[in-house]
């Protein structure tokens, strides 16, 4: 039989089950695990928002024969012999990218980080020297540990000084950014953040970089997908340095990207490699690239669209229920639930909800009173649900059933039953 375009995906696909069914026979407990995994994620509500499902096709680049292969160094000037291949994967990954989020011709890209938090500190070492003063959102009101926390090697190495939220209002206040950046005189501004549901001035914070001569940096990690999909500003006209994760709302693998300005992209390169990496991880980088075709489709500009959506959807359904969301709203893929009138903290509401079906995280929220393992909030994403189909109508009905469960914690089994029911008329992307 001639191998045809149209036998391509039955071919990929008996390839899986053979490597599938190989392992089940040889390591029938790792097996097991995985299936059961697998079990969790199609029969409960995903509603993490730095998760998401990545496709099929995602999982074939991430499982190949690339992870065979050593690759120290750049393309066409590597360390080791055999990678004419690989240096055409990875300049393919780097193209996409840079078409993706339609960069500047005078931008670089850097798609070796192993994931975010070495991307981030790769950033640093580059630009910066230890001792120098950087401005970041803090961590309990929404930043990242690599933003600064004093227990993280950021944090230790470099001179942090945070910014938040106003209590007011929960949202940025630029002028307080900028009456702090006069008084500091940071080397480089970050923002960028893991837990504000508001979109991100990026324009104002090029001015108050430029007002302080500071480096302007961006961590989109968790909204990357909105940027790409159009559904959030971009920071590229504006910044000198923008890094991401794959994994979030792009729905890729686990894996950082750097992108910056051609006068930075060489003290970053050596701050990847040989700085703090050795070998790329190829097959994720082949899995960047097989992400960032996806991206440029209409079918993902759709989805980033409808993660908005459903975000405000499900803000507007939870305080319909008489919950109060920080900042009183969202315009990104997250939100998340003030729990301080309700008497009862953010870790018992997660593992109630865990127990219901509907997978969250608690959270800090601005200001808060209560100790970070067991905080005020939960944060809650839209992104996978979305994966899945969803939309608006069935936004409503995840709130309804949030404020069952937190209402009458003895509702938790019989929601966990309907939403089993419910997701299989959703199966997810990859399972």
């Amino acid at each position: 039989m001639k191998w045809t375009p149209a036998f391509a995906g039955v071919g990929t696909y008996l390839l899986f089950i053979y490597i599938h069914m190989s392992l089940k026979k040889k390591d029938p407990e790792v097996y097991g695990l995985i299936e059961k995994e697998r079990k969790r994620q199609a029969e409960t509500l995903q509603l993490i928002a730095s998760e998401n499902y990545a496709s099929s096709e995602v999982h074939e680049a991430l499982g190949s024969i690339l992870n065979n292969k050593y690759a120290e160094g750049y393309p066409r000037k590597r360390y080791y012999a055999g990678n004419e291949i690989i240096d055409q994967v990875e300049e393919l990954a780097i193209e996409r990218v840079k078409e993706a989020f339609g960069l500047p011709l005078d931008w670089h890209v850097n798609v070796q980080p192993y994931s975010g938090s070495p991307m981030n500190l790769e950033v640093y070492n580059a630009l910066l020297e230890h001792g120098d003063t950087i401005m970041a959102m803090s961590l309990d009101q929404g930043g990242h540990l690599t933003h600064g926390s004093p227990v993280n090697f950021s944090g230790k190495n470099y001179k942090f000084v945070h910014y938040g939220v106003s209590q007011k209002t929960g949202k940025i206040d630029h002028m307080e950014v900028l009456k702090m950046a006069d008084r500091v005189n940071p080397k480089l501004i970050l923002c960028g953040y893991t837990a504000y549901p508001r979109e991100i001035d990026f324009r104002k914070f090029r001015e108050i970089a430029d007002k302080v001569k500071a480096i302007a940096m961006a961590d989109i990690s968790h909204f990357a997908g909105l940027v790409a999909g159009d559904a959030h500003q971009s920071p590229f006209p504006f910044f000198d340095v923008v890094t991401t994760t794959v994994h979030k709302t792009l729905r890729g693998p686990r894996a950082g990207i750097i992108m910056c300005k051609d006068k930075y992209a060489t003290a970053i390169d050596r701050s990847v490699f040989p700085g703090m990496q050795g070998g790329p991880h190829e097959n994720a980088i082949a899995a960047i690239a097989v992400t960032m075709k996806e991206v440029q489709s209409a079918a993902f500009r759709r989805y980033a669209a409808q993660v908005v959506k459903n975000s405000k959807a499900l803000a507007r359904s939870l305080q319909d229920f008489g919950f109060k969301l920080v900042s009183d709203g969202t315009d990104n893929h997250l939100l998340m639930i003030d729990l301080t009138k309700k008497n009862i903290g953010g870790k018992e509401v997660q593992d109630l909800l865990d127990k219901s079906g509907i997978v969250t995280n608690r959270t800090m929220i601005p200001f808060d009173t209560r100790k970070p393992w067991d905080p005020s909030g939960i944060r809650i994403g839209t992104a996978s649900v979305t994966s899945r189909g969803m939309k608006e109508k069935e936004m409503t009905k995840i709130a309804a059933w949030i404020a069952a469960v937190i209402t009458d914690p003895a509702l938790a089994e019989k929601v966990k039953l309907e939403i089993k029911r419910f997701t299989k008329n959703f199966p997810a992307p990859g399972l």
